[in-house]
């Protein structure tokens, strides 16, 4: 990331909404910013006149998402930079009603994200909706019930020494924040990170996927019919615009993908000192204790295993059971996965399939190159004209097994066995850092042990998966799983700058700080700072 000499930060003194109540001309930016949010952006729901405003304004060009060039992406940057100085994404009467906008758009337009999501994984609408759709209508919900509240201003208490004086926290957004978003889940871990930076104030630059294709043309053409490009822009993703966006200046990066890539962001982010979110993912275990309810285990794992065919960051990676209950568990596991997708799992409508055949290929190794001593309990067959493997157990595997060396990110699920726990704790140390970790045993004290001994990003305990469904409290990784968090509140001040501001009178002036000192101002310091 190196500097390209952009425009200089400076607070706008009032919106542009207050400069027309004032009868002053706005700065010539602005001008066709205030036509755009009266024929547009005061409407709540997408139309024609939308489309027709925008043509007449010229404001989306033809070649919209396209970049021939570095050059064409700084200089998309420094408009929406330029666009962030003129204060209008500040007021969250704005934000609020980009909001409502983004939450009509997508009620008029489900069919075809979820039909988006499908064509690129295989996902049943129901999934789609359960795992995508629906939770990014949760994030927009809750923004639309508690914005006002969390971008109000916030006093604090003062310390005594800086009588007379008061403290306010000011929750400001940082700028132009791009959005780097992955193929798995190509909607909501595009739009999630979307709502909460809008929420913030910030102007976004979106980049999905070029791995997930229809789902990244549905988020192109959303951008393009409802955000002026200068506020809301949404690159088509390419080699080279991977590249030219590590060359752009931004104020802040939100990545979700590999750990290889997190490092390579955050290098390019360190050039200059910008703010990174990373969720990056990892190998997250399941223990399973011998007091467990095996048959819910097995159910609720075989469940989070599927989701997806396996292609989920927090998904179950490897299973560490008790040897006591190994067997049942993988008896189990197999009903299950039976009961859900039927006898011919790839023939199952509600099966999803890889997202590629690099993908694909790569699964299908892990399974095949097991050692010996290994065995397939139950699964193994797969269909290369849909992509789709069959969820696989492999039983017998050990922490050098070709199954250990990686995130799988697919519907294969080794099964490691022990009789001390501390034998599971110290391989979870050895790949250091999970996403998430899951937990099955009925014992509080065993649940406790587990996540005190674990350093992971969240857990779950008797379930898999859906802490990461909750915005009422953050979601995000720790060292190789990630760096930050968002969702709900977190989100917000994932996307934002507290500036702290304290404000003294110029009534009285105490004189304790200034020059000479005395004995007499010693004890003043002392008393409005005591040691203890």
């Amino acid at each position: 990331m190196h500097h390209h000499g952009r425009l200089g930060r400076a607070a706008p003194a009032v919106t542009a909404a207050h400069l027309l109540s004032l009868n002053r001309s706005p700065p010539p930016l602005v001008v066709p910013l205030l036509s755009f949010e009266r024929n547009v952006l005061m409407s709540e729901t997408p139309s024609a006149a939308f489309t027709s405003s925008v043509a007449a304004a010229t404001l989306i060009p033809n070649n919209y998402g396209v970049a021939t060039s570095m050059a064409d992406v700084q200089n998309q940057i420094n408009e929406m930079e330029a666009f962030f100085e003129t204060g209008a994404t500040l007021p969250v009467d704005f934000r609020l009603r980009q909001l409502r906008r983004l939450q009509a758009y997508l009620l008029a337009h489900e069919r075809e994200a979820l039909d988006a999501l499908h064509a690129d994984l295989g996902k049943s609408a129901f999934e789609s909706y359960a795992t995508e759709l629906g939770l990014v209508y949760d994030e927009i919900r809750l923004y639309l019930k508690k914005l006002r509240q969390w971008a109000r201003p916030r006093h604090v208490p003062t310390p005594l020494a800086h009588f007379p004086s008061s403290s306010t926290v000011y929750p400001y957004p940082f700028g132009v924040a791009a959005v780097l978003s992955p193929w798995n889940y190509p909607l909501q871990l595009t739009l999630i990170p979307l709502v909460d930076a809008i929420g913030a104030g910030n102007c976004v630059a979106m980049k999905p996927s070029k791995t997930s294709p229809h789902t990244s043309q549905f988020l192109r053409d959303m951008c393009r019919e409802l955000f002026d490009p200068r506020y809301v822009y949404c690159w088509h993703g390419s080699n080279e615009m991977n590249d030219w966006l590590l060359q752009v200046e931004f104020d802040k990066i939100m990545f979700t993908g590999s750990p290889r890539v997190g490092r390579e962001i955050m290098a390019a982010a360190a050039q200059n000192l910008t703010s990174v979110t990373l969720e990056l993912g990892g190998k997250s275990p399941v223990f399973i204790a011998t007091d467990a309810d095996i048959r819910r285990a097995a159910q609720r794992i075989a469940w989070g295993k599927c989701l997806n065919s396996g292609q989920t960051c927090v998904g179950p990676d490897y299973a560490l059971v008790h040897e006591d209950a190994a067997d049942e568990f993988v008896e189990e596991l197999q009903r299950w996965i039976h009961e859900y997708y039927g006898e011919d799992v790839l023939a199952s409508p509600d099966y999803p399939h890889m997202i590629n055949q690099k993908h694909f290929d790569m699964v299908c190794r892990l399974i095949d190159d097991r050692p010996q001593g290994t065995r397939i309990a139950f699964g193994g067959r797969r269909n290369p004209e849909t992509l789709q493997i069959e969820p696989t157990v492999v039983t017998g595997v050990s922490i050098d097994d070709p199954l250990m060396s990686q995130e799988i990110f697919g519907p294969a699920l080794p099964v490691i066995t022990w009789r001390d726990v501390d034998e599971a704790l110290d391989i979870v140390r050895s790949i250091k850092h999970p996403l998430a970790c899951y937990i099955f045993s009925e014992s509080r004290p065993f649940q406790r042990h587990i996540l005190d001994a674990v350093r992971c990003g969240g857990a779950t305990i008797n379930d898999v998966v859906i802490h990461a469904s909750s915005n009422a409290m953050g979601f995000g990784g720790v060292q190789n799983s990630g760096i930050g968090a968002y969702h709900g509140k977190v989100g917000f001040d994932a996307f934002t700058h507290y500036k702290s501001t304290m404000k003294k009178s110029t009534l009285i002036e105490t004189g304790i700080r200034n020059p000479p000192f005395n004995e007499r101002k010693m004890r003043l310091l002392k008393l409005v700072m005591p040691g203890k």
